[in-house]
Formats: structure tokens, sequence, C-alpha cells
């Protein structure tokens, strides 16, 4: 057979081709690994969710001001600076809170979202697109370990919309469902949203940390003429980064913000919570169940490990690009078992070694070389064993050949067990055997 171009199974298009779709398909899996491999539009109350409930319309609209906004599926995320917006479920932990809140303490302000709806995906309706959700009535929250002194719950009777608080109160809107209105209360808390009733919606512990521009909604004035779109983000702030707590999550949520005011005031209540319009807005998403871990693949696209990964593909393209153009044609293949009575006895010879069984070619190859030795001497055939061998011993006392007679070294071959023993005396038969024969 010739290595000829035409005995290739694929051309060089089509097997650069199978390469690029490895490739890509390589790309696509690391992607959907560092994703979290799973869809974030589930119906849930996050910044990913486009249901009622969800908060995609409050990131979208922050997102369309110039402001950056992240979307953190991981621990590390919630330590960049700038505004953090937690929102977590009715059934989060209250001590993962309070150590997300209380690491932000030195990094940024932090807004906190307290969820009301039970919620669940619209899967009956065969209009609903993904993530679309169905309310099935309220579940306030019980977050044991954050804030424990602080009341949540709804308030009886109408409450006819919202209201911002202090020099706020101007700014006026509805609630999508003024029958399940939830407030909060406890001491120290400083509110910023109310109800007509005055029932806190939103607002903020003083003793949490505060901002010129949250100061200046309640009527203290300390920067006169600043405005929440204006302030300063990186400069308002007094002695620790502050807490704001929405206990409405209608406020801010995708089904609240089909009310034009109600959106006018989550964006400035966005900003105030930051001491003005921030650089960056950073949406939580592992209380959610969102949360994508770290894994091998990603983390060699990462510094320090990026360096070795990039030698690695180069090292690949250089060996594919020398296999794509060689230097001559392919060499044939040979045969698996060669011809020849030397290949043969080889293979033969391992497989007696393979199956462990050398002792039993011991007699076997005595009688053989007696016989070889009838023929080359020339000493009559059919006679007994002894006989043969007796001669033999009489000829090489004849010719003075030394060491051991042929009939003794013949026996011992006989008598061997251990493989070692049957190569050695099987050597040296064959040795006399050749001194007698030259």
């Amino acid at each position: 057979m010739s290595g000829s171009a035409s005995s290739q199974p694929f051309s060089k298009g089509t097997s650069l081709g199978i390469v690029l779709i490895g490739a890509l398909a390589f790309i696509a899996v690391l992607y959907w690994l560092g994703t979290g491999g799973g869809a974030t539009n589930n119906g849930g109350g996050h910044a990913a969710g486009r249901g009622l409930n969800g908060y995609a319309a409050l990131a979208a609209m922050i997102e369309a001001d110039g402001v950056t906004v992240r979307r953190a599926r991981s621990k590390d995320a919630l330590k960049q600076p700038g505004l953090l917006v937690l929102t977590p479920p009715a059934e989060a932990k209250g001590g993962d809170i309070a150590e997300i809140v209380e690491a932000r303490r030195t990094i940024g302000p932090t807004l906190v979202v307290t969820p009301k709806w039970r919620a669940f995906q619209d899967i009956a309706n065969p209009a609903s697109k993904r993530g679309w959700t169905q309310l099935d009535g309220t579940a306030p929250p019980e977050w044991r370990g954050y804030h424990d002194d602080l009341g949540v719950g709804f308030i009886k009777g109408a409450a006819h919309g919202w209201q911002g608080a202090g020099a706020m109160s101007a700014s006026r809107g509805r609630l999508p469902d003024d029958r399940t209105v939830q407030a909060g209360t406890g001491p120290g808390l400083e509110s910023l949203i109310e109800t007509p009733d005055a029932a806190i919606l939103a607002g903020y512990l003083t003793a949490d940390g505060s901002n010129a521009v949250l100061e200046q909604w309640i009527g203290m004035e300390r920067h006169p003429g600043s405005d929440p779109d204006e302030a300063d983000a990186n400069n308002s702030f007094t002695s620790s980064f502050p807490v704001v707590l929405v206990f409405e999550p209608d406020l801010l949520d995708n089904w609240g913000l089909a009310d034009k005011q109600t959106g006018l005031m989550a964006r400035r209540l966005v900003y105030a919570a930051a001491g003005g319009k921030p650089e960056s807005v950073t949406f939580d998403l592992t209380l959610n169940g969102l949360g994508a871990s770290r894994n091998l693949l990603t983390l060699a696209f990462e510094p320090p490990f990026l360096a070795a990964t990039l030698c690695f593909f180069m090292a690949l393209f250089a060996a594919g690009w020398r296999s794509f153009n060689r230097f001559g044609p392919a060499r044939a293949a040979g045969r698996e078992i060669p011809l020849g009575k030397t290949m043969l006895v080889r293979n033969t010879a391992g497989l007696i070694r393979l199956a462990r069984r050398l002792r039993l070619i011991a007699a076997p190859y005595a009688d053989a070389s007696r016989e070889r030795l009838v023929l080359a001497l020339g000493l009559p055939r059919g006679r007994p064993p002894a006989e043969t061998e007796a001669a033999i011993d009489r000829l090489q006392a004849r010719l003075d050949r030394p060491g051991p007679r042929y009939s003794e070294l013949a026996a011992r071959l006989r008598a061997a067990r251990r493989s070692t023993d049957v190569v050695q005396r099987a050597a040296a038969l064959q040795r006399l055997e050749r001194d007698l024969t030259e």
C-alpha cells in the first residue's frame, strides 16, 4: 500500500472543520459553566426575574441611566464597591444576610428589599412567556438573626398608595395592590417612603450609618440645594455606609414599576441609598439560589493561570499546523505479525513465557537435541534413548571434549522445574551440542 493522500479518511478541510466545531463547543461549555449552567429568569424575586415579583425592570432602568449594573452570582462579587441590592427570598437565613451586610460596612451602602408575594411560574397559561409568574398570596419574611428588633407586617385596611417622607412628602404614587401593603416598625427607623397614615414602607436605621442625601430626604439640611441625582456618591457618606430597608417590594419590583411615579421614586430611592448617582450597582443573586461556584475550567482562563493556558493553546496550534502540513506521504502500516521462522519462534517463546509453563518443554528439548545429534553424527537410528545417549557420551570421550557428559546434562535438564534452571541447563546442553557438531 502507498501513503498517498487518497488513503486518508478525511480531507484537510473536513478535519479542520471538525477541530473548529470542537473548539467552539469547548468555548460554549466554558461559558455555560461560567454563568452557572442554568437559566436565571426562573420566576424568582431577583434582578434576573421578569415576572411580577422580579426586579429586572429596576436593573434595566438603572442601566439605561448610564450606571454599570452587575448581577452577582458569587460571594466575591458582593465585595465590589458601590451600591449592593439584596433581594432575599422569604426562606433565606437571617445569618447569611447579616454576614453580607456586616462585611460591607466599610465597602459600600446596601439596600435590602423584603419579599411579600408567594409566586410560581405561569406554565398553565399558553400565552405566558419564560419567567412570567402568578401570585398566590403573601408570605412575610422571618429572617431570624438579622435585625430581630424590627417588625414586618401587613397594614389593615386600605393604604391609598405611597408618599415620600420629610422633604419628599410632595412625591406621591399608587401601589399595584392596596389590599396587601407591607410595612416595617422598629426603634431608630427613619422613614423614607410611607403611607398616608405614616406606616413606613422604606427607611433606614440611623445607627447603621447615613449619607447627606438620606439626611436631606428626611429634612436634615446639611447640604442645601443638593439633588440625589447630582450628588457625589463618593463624598456624601458620614461615619459608615448606610443600609436602606424597603419593606414594601412593590415600590421596586416589576409590577410596581409599571406606574410612572413609582418608577421615578424607585430611581430616586436607589440613588439616595448610594449617596447620589453611583458608578455601579450590584444586584445579588446568590441568596436566591443562583450562585455559581468557581471551577477548574474557568479558573484556567483567569490570572495567573491564563499564561499557562495560552502556552498550551499555542503548542496545540503548532502541533495541529505540523500535522496538516507534514513533509512527505504518510508511512504505510506494516503487518501486525511479521513473516519468518524467527518471529514464529519468538512469538511461541513469548506465549510459553506468558503461560509460565517453561518447565514443560525441558524434556522435549532434551529429546530434540538427541535426535539432532543422531543425524549430525551419523549414529544408528531407532535405538533406545539410553543407548543413543551412551553412544554420544563415548563419542564425546573419544573427541576429548571437557565438562559433564551429554547424558548427565540431558538428565539434569529433564529434572529442572524452575524457569531459571530450565534456561541455564538447556543452554549448557546446546553448547555441548555445538561442540560435538563443529
